[in-house]
């Protein structure tokens, strides 16, 4: 997507285009008694759907049965081609056939489009990966997060306040999928957004939630007059640093390591612009007022805030808002216990309260991000 300078009518018609989708997928109740019922056991064997998908993809039945194309392949076949016993390949096959990434044609299996995307996309791995290494175990535990507001299920890893205490020291697979599930979501917008922040030419830029600096890197890069300093947590930094030191930008990086979390601890000031992309959803609503009142202190008087998010409400496809509902349970249960992907409203009035006013909101940027643009008020 390119940005648009859009007319008055043509925002109010995609206002109303969001509004029209979003609306229908939550105002209605359209299953009958029987789907309704159906749809029940399909929660309730959720987490056993979940773990038959992922064997399915990890033990290469899914690819096999690909492979043997409009013929379809026996579980015989199967069984001998992969090595795998008999008895595994009829259980998983048959749960399959259930959960509908497979066909029977009369003992001979083939792909459906579903057993595909389990395969083969690329958002259905991020996504399913995330969900078994960093969430499924400590998901056990979600309701007590509930109940205690603390993030349960991250004491399956380590007895940190929160995950980004710990990015540093979490499992190797583990931080694999933690980070290729950020970076998936984040990176493709870059090339769009970068054009963008830019049109004002701003000279300092304080990036914060800085994480392995990717997005000082694209920007850096788009601009040779830019001077960032990224911020973030000590060992977030310390990551950070690594990556920018190989390449040849130190004299226009500085580091700012702090706890946001922090009240006591001022942020640093004078910049041109303050850059946030899926960073303000990892704080409560009072964090969020919080951090963005000290980020109307750190930018200069006609500086600009830009603020990437992912907001559930803003999605054109119900899946989309349906994955980023789900995210926000692992925010509650191994993040930190406090945040969630907000719904645009929410979240624009926590702008609001810290002084602060979206002066442009620019939607569907890369996957399903919403690109705001603040100013302080006046």
């Amino acid at each position: 997507m390119t940005f648009i300078n859009f007319s008055i009518i043509d925002k109010f018609i995609l206002h109303l285009f969001f509004i029209y989708f979003i609306m229908s997928f939550y105002t209605k109740d359209t299953r009958t008694a029987l789907q309704a019922k159906e749809y029940a056991q399909w929660i309730a064997f959720a987490p056993v759907v979940f773990q038959a998908a992922r064997a399915l993809r990890n033990l290469k039945i899914l690819e096999t049965v690909e492979h043997s194309g409009i013929a379809g392949i026996t579980t015989e076949e199967i069984s001998n081609q992969l090595k795998l016993s008999h008895y595994g390949v009829r259980v998983l096959v048959e749960a399959g056939l259930g959960i509908g990434l497979i066909l029977n044609n009369d003992g001979r299996y083939t792909l459906t489009k579903a057993g595909y995307f389990i395969k083969s996309d690329e958002l259905s791995k991020v996504n399913m990966n995330f969900v078994h290494d960093v969430c499924y175990e400590g998901m056990f535990t979600l309701e007590k997060s509930i109940l205690n507001g603390t993030p349960e299920g991250l004491k399956t890893f380590g007895s940190w306040n929160t995950v980004y205490e710990g990015l540093e020291d979490l499992p190797a697979q583990v931080q694999k999928s933690w980070f290729e599930f950020d970076h998936f979501y984040s990176d493709d917008s870059f090339p769009e957004v970068l054009p963008v922040i830019f049109k004002d030419n701003p000279k300092t830029l304080l990036d914060i939630g800085a994480n392995t600096g990717k997005w000082t890197l694209a920007c850096l890069k788009y601009n040779p007059d830019v001077h960032i300093t990224m911020m973030d947590l000590p060992g977030q930094v310390e990551m950070a640093k690594k990556n920018i030191v190989t390449t040849g930008f130190t004299e226009r990086v500085s580091y700012y390591p702090t706890n946001v979390l922090d009240e006591n601890k001022p942020f640093p000031k004078g910049f041109d612009m303050i850059w946030m992309s899926q960073f303000l959803d990892c704080f409560s609503d009072d964090q969020i007022v919080s951090i963005l009142k000290r980020c109307a202190t750190s930018v200069n008087d006609n500086g600009s805030i830009y603020i990437m998010e992912l907001f559930w409400d803003k999605q054109r496809f119900e899946a989309a808002a349906f994955s980023l509902q789900m995210t926000s349970l692992y925010f509650t249960n191994i993040a930190n216990g406090n945040s969630q992907m907000y719904h645009s409203k929410v979240f624009c009035r926590l702008i609001e309260e810290a002084g602060l006013r979206v002066v442009e909101e620019t939607n569907e940027v890369g996957i399903s991000h919403t690109l705001l643009k603040c100013k302080k008020l006046k």
